[in-house]
Protein backbone atom coordinates (compact mmCIF):
# COMPACT_ATOMS: atom_id res chain seq x y z
CA UNK A 1 0.00 0.00 0.00
CA UNK A 2 1.46 3.10 -0.64
CA UNK A 3 1.28 6.72 1.04
CA UNK A 4 -0.99 8.12 -0.95
CA UNK A 5 -3.76 5.13 -0.37
CA UNK A 6 -2.98 5.76 2.99
CA UNK A 7 -4.19 9.53 2.81
CA UNK A 8 -7.46 7.90 1.07
CA UNK A 9 -8.47 5.62 3.98
CA UNK A 10 -7.94 8.43 6.39
CA UNK A 11 -9.90 10.62 3.94
CA UNK A 12 -7.58 13.37 3.77
CA UNK A 13 -5.88 14.51 0.88
CA UNK A 14 -2.59 16.58 1.51
CA UNK A 15 -2.14 19.36 0.07
CA UNK A 16 1.73 19.19 1.38
CA UNK A 17 2.69 15.55 0.89
CA UNK A 18 6.05 16.13 2.63
CA UNK A 19 4.43 16.34 5.65
CA UNK A 20 2.68 13.02 4.59
CA UNK A 21 5.98 11.51 4.39
CA UNK A 22 7.26 12.58 7.34
CA UNK A 23 4.64 11.42 9.63
CA UNK A 24 5.55 8.35 7.88
CA UNK A 25 9.20 8.34 8.62
CA UNK A 26 10.44 6.79 11.69
CA UNK A 27 14.32 8.50 13.29
CA UNK A 28 16.34 5.21 12.33
CA UNK A 29 15.19 6.00 8.72
CA UNK A 30 16.74 9.59 9.04
CA UNK A 31 15.81 13.08 9.24
CA UNK A 32 13.29 14.59 9.32
CA UNK A 33 11.23 12.32 11.30
CA UNK A 34 7.60 12.09 13.23
CA UNK A 35 8.72 12.96 16.26
CA UNK A 36 7.79 16.31 16.06
CA UNK A 37 4.73 15.52 14.58
CA UNK A 38 4.15 12.77 17.04
CA UNK A 39 3.96 15.51 19.84
CA UNK A 40 1.77 17.83 18.25
CA UNK A 41 -0.39 14.93 17.36
CA UNK A 42 -1.00 13.85 20.85
CA UNK A 43 -2.34 16.85 22.45
CA UNK A 44 -4.60 16.85 19.28
CA UNK A 45 -5.62 13.51 19.80
CA UNK A 46 -6.56 14.05 23.50
CA UNK A 47 -8.29 17.44 22.75
CA UNK A 48 -10.70 16.00 20.30
CA UNK A 49 -11.49 12.93 22.25
CA UNK A 50 -12.33 15.02 25.27
CA UNK A 51 -15.00 17.11 23.61
CA UNK A 52 -15.94 14.21 21.89
CA UNK A 53 -16.83 12.79 25.49
CA UNK A 54 -17.98 16.03 26.95
CA UNK A 55 -20.57 16.20 24.32
CA UNK A 56 -21.32 12.47 23.94
CA UNK A 57 -21.52 12.19 27.55
CA UNK A 58 -23.18 15.33 29.63
CA UNK A 59 -24.26 14.08 33.07
CA UNK A 60 -20.90 12.22 32.81
CA UNK A 61 -18.30 13.60 36.16
CA UNK A 62 -14.93 14.73 35.22
CA UNK A 63 -12.89 11.50 36.36
CA UNK A 64 -14.92 9.05 34.30
CA UNK A 65 -14.29 10.97 31.45
CA UNK A 66 -10.79 11.26 32.36
CA UNK A 67 -11.30 7.09 32.57
CA UNK A 68 -12.57 7.26 29.41
CA UNK A 69 -10.27 9.42 27.57
CA UNK A 70 -7.41 7.44 28.64
CA UNK A 71 -8.71 4.53 27.60
CA UNK A 72 -8.94 5.54 24.55
CA UNK A 73 -5.60 7.25 23.60
CA UNK A 74 -3.71 4.63 25.05
CA UNK A 75 -1.30 2.73 23.23
CA UNK A 76 -3.20 -0.70 22.49
CA UNK A 77 -6.08 1.66 21.29
CA UNK A 78 -3.99 3.39 19.08
CA UNK A 79 -2.05 0.30 17.70
CA UNK A 80 -5.63 -1.67 16.43
CA UNK A 81 -6.38 1.55 14.55
CA UNK A 82 -2.84 2.02 12.89
CA UNK A 83 -3.50 -1.86 12.26
CA UNK A 84 -6.33 -1.61 10.78
CA UNK A 85 -5.32 1.03 8.51
CA UNK A 86 -1.82 -0.91 7.77
CA UNK A 87 -0.09 1.84 8.26
CA UNK A 88 2.76 -0.60 9.05
CA UNK A 89 3.21 -1.09 5.01
CA UNK A 90 3.73 2.57 4.29
CA UNK A 91 6.76 3.24 7.26
CA UNK A 92 9.88 4.43 6.20
CA UNK A 93 12.52 2.70 8.96
CA UNK A 94 15.93 2.13 9.38
CA UNK A 95 17.74 -1.01 7.94
CA UNK A 96 18.05 -2.52 11.22
CA UNK A 97 14.34 -1.59 12.88
CA UNK A 98 13.02 -3.40 9.54
CA UNK A 99 14.91 -6.59 10.24
CA UNK A 100 13.18 -6.59 13.95
CA UNK A 101 9.99 -6.43 13.08
CA UNK A 102 9.66 -2.42 13.93
CA UNK A 103 6.67 -1.80 11.25
CA UNK A 104 4.63 -3.88 13.14
CA UNK A 105 5.95 -3.14 16.98
CA UNK A 106 2.70 -1.55 18.82
CA UNK A 107 4.98 1.58 19.88
CA UNK A 108 6.00 2.71 17.00
CA UNK A 109 2.55 2.03 15.15
CA UNK A 110 0.92 4.39 17.90
CA UNK A 111 3.03 7.04 17.47
CA UNK A 112 2.98 6.91 13.19
CA UNK A 113 -0.83 7.16 14.10
CA UNK A 114 -0.35 10.36 16.28
CA UNK A 115 2.25 11.76 13.56
CA UNK A 116 -0.36 11.42 11.06
CA UNK A 117 -2.75 13.47 12.96
CA UNK A 118 -0.52 16.29 13.84
CA UNK A 119 0.69 16.30 9.95
CA UNK A 120 -3.24 16.62 8.70
CA UNK A 121 -3.31 19.71 11.31
CA UNK A 122 -0.35 21.53 9.45
CA UNK A 123 -1.80 20.29 5.98
CA UNK A 124 -5.74 21.83 6.82
CA UNK A 125 -6.31 23.21 10.38
CA UNK A 126 -8.03 21.70 12.85
CA UNK A 127 -11.50 21.12 11.40
CA UNK A 128 -10.02 18.58 9.45
CA UNK A 129 -8.16 16.15 11.37
CA UNK A 130 -11.14 16.37 14.05
CA UNK A 131 -13.32 15.06 11.61
CA UNK A 132 -10.61 12.08 10.82
CA UNK A 133 -10.17 11.07 14.39
CA UNK A 134 -14.20 11.17 15.08
CA UNK A 135 -14.58 9.27 11.83
CA UNK A 136 -11.54 6.32 13.20
CA UNK A 137 -13.24 6.23 16.32
CA UNK A 138 -16.86 6.39 16.01
CA UNK A 139 -17.10 2.23 16.75
CA UNK A 140 -14.86 3.03 19.64
CA UNK A 141 -17.00 5.67 21.17
CA UNK A 142 -20.01 3.58 20.52
CA UNK A 143 -18.24 0.71 22.43
CA UNK A 144 -17.80 2.83 25.38
CA UNK A 145 -20.08 1.80 28.23
CA UNK A 146 -19.82 4.85 31.09
CA UNK A 147 -19.89 3.44 34.46
CA UNK A 148 -17.88 -0.09 33.43
CA UNK A 149 -14.39 -0.18 35.03
CA UNK A 150 -11.82 1.44 32.19
CA UNK A 151 -8.79 -0.83 33.81
CA UNK A 152 -7.23 -3.33 32.02
CA UNK A 153 -8.14 -6.74 32.82
CA UNK A 154 -3.98 -7.02 34.05
CA UNK A 155 -4.79 -4.61 36.64
CA UNK A 156 -8.32 -5.87 37.09
CA UNK A 157 -7.01 -9.63 37.67
CA UNK A 158 -4.15 -8.27 40.09
CA UNK A 159 -6.41 -6.06 41.72
CA UNK A 160 -9.12 -9.16 42.53
CA UNK A 161 -6.38 -11.43 43.57
CA UNK A 162 -4.78 -9.09 46.11
CA UNK A 163 -8.19 -8.98 47.12
CA UNK A 164 -8.62 -12.19 48.55
CA UNK A 165 -4.99 -11.98 49.63
CA UNK A 166 -3.65 -14.65 47.13
CA UNK A 167 -0.67 -14.49 45.13
CA UNK A 168 -0.15 -12.38 41.46
CA UNK A 169 -0.34 -14.04 38.16
CA UNK A 170 2.59 -14.77 35.89
CA UNK A 171 3.04 -14.36 32.17
CA UNK A 172 4.32 -16.78 30.22
CA UNK A 173 4.87 -15.87 26.20
CA UNK A 174 4.78 -19.49 24.64
CA UNK A 175 5.24 -19.14 21.03
CA UNK A 176 5.54 -16.63 18.25
CA UNK A 177 4.11 -17.22 15.09
CA UNK A 178 3.96 -15.47 11.39
CA UNK A 179 5.93 -13.08 9.45
CA UNK A 180 7.58 -9.98 10.65
CA UNK A 181 4.65 -8.09 9.54
CA UNK A 182 1.67 -10.15 10.59
CA UNK A 183 3.06 -11.63 13.96
CA UNK A 184 1.09 -13.33 16.42
CA UNK A 185 2.12 -13.99 19.78
CA UNK A 186 0.70 -16.78 22.58
CA UNK A 187 1.02 -15.88 26.21
CA UNK A 188 -0.07 -17.95 29.36
CA UNK A 189 -1.27 -16.55 32.43
CA UNK A 190 -0.63 -18.84 35.22
CA UNK A 191 -2.17 -18.26 38.69
CA UNK A 192 -1.12 -21.14 41.71
CA UNK A 193 -3.85 -20.27 43.90
CA UNK A 194 -6.43 -21.13 43.14
CA UNK A 195 -4.82 -23.35 40.54
CA UNK A 196 -5.26 -22.02 36.94
CA UNK A 197 -3.80 -21.49 33.34
CA UNK A 198 -5.45 -19.78 30.45
CA UNK A 199 -3.92 -18.69 27.33
CA UNK A 200 -4.16 -15.37 25.08
CA UNK A 201 -3.75 -14.40 21.61
CA UNK A 202 -2.90 -11.23 19.63
CA UNK A 203 -0.91 -9.17 17.68
CA UNK A 204 1.45 -8.18 19.97
CA UNK A 205 2.88 -9.73 23.65
CA UNK A 206 1.35 -6.76 25.59
CA UNK A 207 -2.36 -7.53 23.91
CA UNK A 208 -1.76 -10.66 24.24
CA UNK A 209 -1.28 -10.75 27.87
CA UNK A 210 -4.38 -8.69 28.00
CA UNK A 211 -6.69 -11.23 27.13
CA UNK A 212 -4.94 -14.21 28.82
CA UNK A 213 -5.66 -12.16 32.02
CA UNK A 214 -8.82 -11.26 31.22
CA UNK A 215 -9.73 -15.40 30.26
CA UNK A 216 -8.60 -15.67 33.90
CA UNK A 217 -10.78 -13.44 34.49
CA UNK A 218 -13.91 -14.86 33.39
CA UNK A 219 -13.05 -18.50 34.88
CA UNK A 220 -11.96 -17.15 38.58
CA UNK A 221 -15.40 -14.95 38.42
CA UNK A 222 -17.89 -18.02 37.25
Amino acid sequence: MSPADLAEKLGHRFADTSLLRTALTHRSFGSPNYERLEFLGDGILNCVVASALYKRFPELPEGDLSRLRANLVRQDALHQLALALKIGACLRLGEGELKSGGSERPSILADALEALFGAIYLDAGFEAVQKVIARLYLPLFDDLTPGQSQKDAKTRLQEWLQGKKKPLPRYQMLETTGAAHEKRFEVACEIDNPPLRTIGHGTSRRIAEQVAADNALKVLKA
